[in-house]
């Protein structure tokens, strides 16, 4: 397990699928902010790519976050988009609705920096959110993250159209923070 000061990233349990699907996906406005495409429900039985990790998937990795102090489940990070390459690669997260707020998010993208820097050795990560996502903007400049551009109007979000704001990291720019 990778850990940060206040969460860990570990490997996705079964048993963590029944309730990421219930808190992150289930719910459609939740899931449409935090997805590229439109809300459509899934099969409580569905072998859904969003929560069953696929080891074979180079280009991307699936965690799970839990809290240090307990062990309890609070949402899901992702490196994704990885070119081996260019070394880059994305950073995503959600955080159960419950555990939004208490400075989790901050220390998932701190511990995703350290796994892509350190671990992976790449030179760039990237996040692209909406404009209004003042959580994830937040966590990300925390982390050293810098504003590079806003793609406007470029989400479609439950009837309307949002900007995103792409956020940029380099390795020479990561101040490493964090215990891992």
């Amino acid at each position: 397990m990778l850990k940060g000061i206040k969460v860990g990233l570990r490997a996705r349990h079964e048993d963590d699928i029944p309730i990421l699907r219930t808190e992150l996906y289930d719910d459609v406005v939740n899931a449409s902010r935090a997805e590229a495409g439109p809300w459509r429900p899934i099969r409580p039985d569905s072998q859904d790519p969003r929560l069953v990790v696929d080891d074979t998937q180079q280009g991307s990795v699936q965690f799970s976050v839990v809290e240090l102090a307990g062990g309890s489940l609070v949402g899901t990070a992702t490196l994704w988009g990885i070119d081996t390459h260019n070394r880059t690669a994305h950073i995503g997260l959600g955080l159960l609705p419950s555990c939004r707020g208490k400075g989790y998010g901050t220390d998932v993208v701190a511990v995703l920096c350290h796994y892509a820097f350190v671990v992976r050795s790449l030179h760039r990560l990237q996040i692209e959110t909406l404009a209004d996502n003042t959580g994830m903007l937040r966590s990300a400049e925390r982390n050293g993250f810098v504003r590079e551009g806003v793609l406007r109007s470029s989400a479609w979000v439950m009837g309307e159209f949002l900007d995103e704001v792409l956020l940029g990291l380099l390795v020479q720019d990561w101040k490493q923070d964090t215990p891992v």
